[in-house]
């Protein structure tokens, strides 16, 4: 059994997330587009932004040398460096029509893979500046297929547990993504150490103090 949404719904559920970050970047104020982000406390909110133009820059330019990694991350935000909120969205809409033509054709599972990394960061981001929304989006959906077909390949029983304790959407997917202690893991009815053990061996890791309430 796969958790994976069909490609179309991938493909549709990017572009519907890459709008709203669009519209996020050519709303923020000067002061809120410096302010750190919780939950990647190494950078500000243009930095986060940097890098969520750079990841579709890179796949345009055959760029994957190192993919996800902190060096790959950090040469989009150093590319970026001194760019505007507008001047970051004017640039991810000038990938929109390359990349959209690419977007049908990134394989699964990776595509779920970016579009859960995109939308952990649309979070990241909307927490920072503190304007919630896109909770229910289909990119939640997304990478919550991702997440949980990666959960079933290395612990099937805590999948089954996770659907016992039915948290919303958007809570499993901040717990999944190491944007939740183990505090507020339990206070949702998760397994707070099994959602911990998941976690190990990758990028993402349980907070020790809380990035979001």
């Amino acid at each position: 059994m796969t958790h994976l949404l069909p490609d179309e719904a991938v493909v549709a559920a990017y572009r519907e997330l890459r709008t709203r970050v669009i519209d996020l970047l050519r709303s923020l104020t000067e002061e809120q587009s410096r302010l750190t982000v919780p939950a990647c406390p190494a950078w500000n909110v243009l930095e986060l932004a940097s890098h969520l133009v750079g990841v579709p820059e890179d796949i345009l330019a055959g760029r994957m040398e190192g993919v996800t990694t902190e060096a790959w991350t950090q040469s989009q935000v150093d590319r970026h460096r001194g760019a505007t909120a507008t001047e970051l969205a004017d640039r991810l809409s000038a990938t929109i029509e390359s990349f959209d033509a690419v977007l049908p054709h990134i394989p699964s599972p990776i595509n779920s893979q970016m579009v859960m990394d995109a939308v952990t960061h649309e979070f990241d981001l909307r927490v920072a500046i503190g304007r919630p929304g896109g909770r229910d989006s289909s990119a939640v959906k997304v990478a919550l297929g991702w997440l949980l077909d990666r959960a079933e390949a290395q612990a099937p029983q805590v999948v089954g547990r996770i659907r016992e304790s039915m948290p919303s959407d958007y809570d499993l997917l901040r717990s999944l993504t190491g944007r939740r202690t183990l505090e507020q893991i339990a206070a949702i009815g998760l397994d707070a150490p099994a959602i911990a053990a998941l976690l190990t061996g990758s990028p993402l890791r349980v907070p020790d103090h809380a990035v979001e309430s």
